[in-house]
């Protein structure tokens, strides 16, 4: 069973919160209403990409959906 397609201002707001909110992964699962283990995917696999925040402004959604966050 495939996963559910991921919404790239959920990825960005849990990036945002993390990175400059410093938000625990289980504030930022309930402030975004995703699954703490998502939560904790997406940062580990933007850290692994080399992001942080603010995102590079030539990094659009388009660029964004490329990383592989699922």
């Amino acid at each position: 069973m495939s996963r559910p397609r991921i919404n790239i201002g959920q990825i960005r707001e849990v990036l945002r919160l993390s990175f400059t909110e410093q938000r625990s992964i289980r504030e930022i699962s309930r402030a975004t209403s995703l699954p703490k283990s998502t939560v904790s995917d997406y940062v580990k696999r933007a850290k692994e990409a080399g992001l942080s925040w603010p995102l590079p402004e030539d990094l659009d959604d388009d660029a964004l959906d490329l990383i592989p966050f699922s």
